[in-house]
Formats: C-alpha cells, sequence, structure tokens
C-alpha cells in the first residue's frame, strides 16, 4: 500500500534496466513492470492487456490461493497516477475480479516532462 516505495523502486529498475534509447514509451515502462513483478507469478496468473469491464486492463494479478487480494494495475505516460485509478473505476475493470474479497487498484504513471524528468508516480487504493 506504500504508492511512493513502489514508484522508487519501478523507477529504480526503469534507470537500471531500460536502454536509454528506448527508454520514453510506456512500452518500456510495461517492461519494467513485467521485471519486477516475475516473482508475482509464483501467487498470481499475471495476465496483460486482458478484457475486462469496459476495455482492456493492463495488467490484472489474479490470486492462484486464498490470502492474497486481485491487483488492477493501469499505466500511464506523461499524465497522471490519479487518471490511471479514475480510468479503472470509469471503465469498471473491477468485473473480472469483483469474486475476490479484497482488490487493490494501482495506477502507475512515468513523465518525462521537464518537471518530472523520468519520474514514476504510483497510487494504491483498496476497492
Amino acid at each position: 500500500m506504500d504508492g511512493e516505495k513502489v514508484a522508487q523502486y519501478i523507477e529504480e529498475a526503469h534507470d537500471r534496466e531500460i536502454p536509454f534509447l528506448q527508454y520514453n514509451n510506456e512500452n518500456s515502462l510495461s517492461c519494467v513492470i513485467t521485471l519486477c513483478y516475475l516473482y508475482a507469478r509464483n501467487y498470481y496468473e499475471v495476465t496483460r492487456e486482458d478484457k475486462s469491464g469496459k476495455g482492456f486492463v493492463d495488467y490484472l494479478f489474479t490470486p492462484k490461493k486464498k490470502g492474497y487480494p486481485a491487483i488492477i494495475l493501469e499505466l500511464k505516460y506523461n499524465k497522471s497516477a490519479e487518471e490511471a485509478i479514475d480510468q479503472i473505476k470509469r471503465k469498471k475493470y473491477v468485473d473480472r475480479v469483483s469474486n475476490f474479497d479484497e482488490i487493490l487498484l494501482v495506477g502507475i504513471n512515468y513523465s518525462t516532462e521537464a518537471d518530472n524528468h523520468k519520474h514514476h508516480d504510483c497510487i494504491i487504493e483498496k476497492y
């Protein structure tokens, strides 16, 4: 639930793992997310661009066993983590995992604009 810490880890991985020439796009951020969440595959079915509600959720983490929350993760590029959370709600991405007791909504934005050059933001909300 610590969005600032998650953003810090993602930013560190993005700086370390993605070549500078390919750094500034949403696909590069998707690759970083995949790297960061490889371990999660032990506990979750992780799918990308999954049909849910009124669109396609960027990442859907469906727990393999009880005791773990479902996670809906939406990425934004040069927008805001708030916009990502709003999109999850507006497009009803929770429909795909509505049978789970606990659902986390995660919005991550990567900004290349001058004030926030190479900066990542993250918001985590309980649904």
